[in-house]
């Protein structure tokens, strides 16, 4: 029976109206829920404290990336201020090198992490040149999914003289690329490539292996790079390599004389396509060349424009002028950036990138003439300029 009389309650206790059963059910579902609770927050705590110390090593990670930009950035613009000492005309001399333009920031040298085997083999009865992409080992992830989808973009360098000095221009011979491994530090790729060459042709090829991350939404990162000249090496059999990765470099691949006119009551910015000179293989067949010029602000691309085709010689002559128009202060925050691509006569889908050229507003003497520009009003400002790749 029970007791439902009133109680008086006394400060401290409280006296339940159930029976003693009731009361012992309502204590072990209050414990059982008080367990459950002190599970979920010991649980969260965890994750927390899991999360902070991931977030922490990504962190880690873009910062040393992030130096590594920086510390790119001022090696390519040295090796330009020491460039733009000399004339900048056909035929004169260069001291020092400058290498794809159309990828993102590249890790700093003690930061490129990771290391590639390859092999390489010079067939004397095939005349034919085979390089196989072994594997990649430790790569450094690049972004907060602490994740890289890494392949290998493979080219062959020739340069135009015997003796590859810092003065000879190079061509892409061939470039390939490996199958995409997703979600791997240490791929293993097996991919093999092999192409025609001569065998007195050896000795000016440098074989260059860009490992990338891809990205579906935004432009592929380079996670380091390493090249091998064939020049003394010994590969009448196969040669088994690892090399470590270091910071990409760029390769000169070329000239282009540009012209740059802004006119502010128009508010118009006029390019100039003027001369490009490259080199190319003796036993290339015909090919044509054309520029296509894109302007930057604020990372998106606003407008582009191209030439047209011109049959591709050592010394290509366009003399045209793509005009864009700009406000005010979109001329003093953005960049142009020139794509020269080789096209062939019989396959006009088929497309190769040549070189790239970066103008922008900067204290760089490749710059420069960016400064001029803005310095000469309604007057074209004519400058070489090196082609990069």
């Amino acid at each position: 029976m029970i007791d439902f009389s009133t109680q008086d309650l006394s400060f401290g206790e409280i006296h339940l109206l159930f029976s003693e059963e009731i009361e012992y059910c309502i204590l072990g579902v209050s414990a059982t829920i008080f367990l459950v609770v002190l599970c979920l927050l010991i649980w969260q705590i965890y994750r927390y404290c899991t999360t902070l110390s991931v977030s922490q090593r990504a962190a880690d990670g873009l910062s040393a990336k992030s130096g590594g930009f920086q510390y790119a950035t001022q090696t390519r613009e040295t090796k330009l201020e020491v460039l733009n000492r000399h004339q900048m005309s056909p035929g004169s001399s260069y001291t020092t090198l400058g290498s794809s333009l159309d990828l993102t920031l590249g890790p700093d040298e003690e930061h490129a992490q990771g290391s590639l085997r390859f092999s390489l083999f010079y067939d004397q009865l095939q005349s034919r040149l085979v390089v196989t992409v072994l594997d990649a080992q430790y790569l450094a992830v690049r972004d907060f999914s602490l994740s890289v989808d890494p392949f290998v973009w493979v080219r062959l360098l020739w340069a135009e003289r015997e003796e590859k000095d810092q003065s000879s221009l190079q061509c892409v011979l061939h470039e390939w690329q490996t199958r995409l491994v997703k979600k791997s530090c240490s791929p293993v790729f097996g991919d093999q490539f092999s192409c025609a060459l001569d065998e007195e042709e050896v000795s000016r090829v440098t074989v260059r292996f860009e490992v990338r991350d891809y990205d579906k939404y935004s432009r592929y990162g380079i996670l380091g790079e390493t090249r091998v000249s064939l020049n003394n090496l010994k590969i009448s059999y196969p040669l088994e390599l690892r090399h470590n990765l270091q910071v990409p470099k760029k390769d000169m691949v070329g000239e282009v004389l540009l012209s740059l006119k802004y006119m502010p009551t128009s508010q118009r910015l006029e390019v100039g396509v003027l001369k490009i000179r490259t080199v190319s293989h003796p036993t290339k067949t015909e090919r044509a060349l054309y520029a296509k010029a894109s302007v930057i602000c604020n990372q998106c691309k606003l407008r582009h424009q191209r030439t047209t085709q011109r049959k591709r010689w050592e010394m290509t002559v366009f003399n045209e002028v793509l005009t864009f128009l700009l406000q005010d202060p979109q001329i003093r925050e953005c960049s142009i950036i020139i794509n020269v691509y080789e096209l062939h006569p019989a396959q006009k889908s088929s497309r190769l990138l040549i070189g790239q050229i970066h103008l922008e507003k900067g204290s760089t003497s490749e710059n420069e003439h960016w400064r001029l520009m803005m310095q000469s009003l309604r007057q074209p400002i004519a400058k070489w300029h090196f082609l990069l790749i």
